[in-house]
């Protein structure tokens, strides 16, 4: 590894004026993609920044992997943060700042975006030869945050990318009956889509890249605040499809930890109360009220009645 990369002078932060140009470059063709919303963007970070990234990055045996290991998925993923190096905790920050988040929301459309701190489900991802990830949708409320998934961003870190090697991000339609974009994790490459329970997406065939060279990637996921409280909500976890062809042993389902629960029951009240109250214009400000000391709410009132 190279040395720790956060002894720059100056750490790379984002850009704001960039990251407008970006999104107003990017904004239509996010919207019209199909078989949902996406963007593929190569030159988000400069060459260094994705150079120090991939320094930073630990082989299998270097951290505390979580692995996942079925019929239908085999990788690796860390999320803890005390297990990542410096300069990789802080590129996260970078890519859960307000400065980010408001590209985002400008991108996509996507209003009250918020960021996930425990990385739930994200973090670094590494998958070995011949590891795979089956088509699915992704799980759709925040275990801990009960908050509604609604922004994947997937930035790929494999230097010198063979195409031989597989691990193609897949797309595909609603109906499971074909791929309709096919995206090589080359490095420096940025995918930000939408989530659904429609969004159907993975690498399904097994990665073909020599032992010692892995499918690297970072995994941020963003979330707002749901929109059916709590009746038209369901949990779900991870909802694997079979494609045409699939062998019939590859069912689908979700990953059996996860279950399907209500948010409703998921939620204590006082969380379902207050997600009501939030979606309420005035029962937001009603609720930033009584969380200010009173001279400061009345200054507020008195305030917003000026003509």
């Amino acid at each position: 590894m190279k040395p720790d990369s956060s002894t720059r002078a100056e750490p790379f932060v984002f850009d704001p004026v960039r990251l407008g140009t970006l999104a107003a470059q990017h904004r239509i063709a996010y919207s019209q993609a199909t078989p949902f919303p996406h963007v593929v963007i190569d030159d988000l970070l400069p060459a260094e920044v994705l150079e120090d990234l991939v320094a930073d990055f630990p082989a299998p045996d270097q951290a505390p992997w979580f692995g996942y290991e079925s019929d239908r998925e085999r990788k690796l993923e860390l999320s803890n943060q005390q297990c990542m190096r410096p300069f990789t905790r802080h590129m996260l920050a970078q890519f859960n700042s307000g400065v980010f988040v408001d590209f985002l929301e400008e991108l996509t459309g996507i209003s009250g975006l918020v960021v996930d701190p425990h990385l739930a489900g994200g973090g670094l991802h590494q998958i070995q030869p011949g590891g795979r990830l089956q088509i699915h949708a992704d799980f759709n409320l925040h275990p801990r945050l009960l908050l509604q998934r609604r922004l994947n961003l997937l930035l790929y870190l494999n230097r010198e990318w063979q195409d031989d090697f597989g691990g193609h991000l897949e797309l595909w339609d609603r109906d499971m009956t074909r791929c309709q974009a096919r995206i090589s994790p080359a490095l420096g490459r940025c995918v930000v889509f939408t989530t659904t329970h429609e969004s159907f997406h993975g690498h399904p065939d097994p990665l073909a890249c020599p032992e010692g060279i892995t499918r690297k990637s970072l995994a941020l996921y963003y979330y707002s605040v749901p929109d059916d409280i709590p009746e038209g909500m369901e949990y779900h976890g991870t909802q694997f499809k079979r494609r045409p062809g699939d062998p019939l042993e590859f069912p689908d389902e979700g990953r059996t930890k996860e279950g399907k629960h209500s948010f409703g029951r998921l939620a204590p009240p006082v969380l379902v109360r207050m997600a009501r109250t939030l979606k309420d214009p005035g029962g937001r400000r009603a609720f930033v009220a009584d969380l200010l000391p009173p001279p400061v709410a009345d200054s507020l009132r008195r305030y917003r009645r000026r003509p």
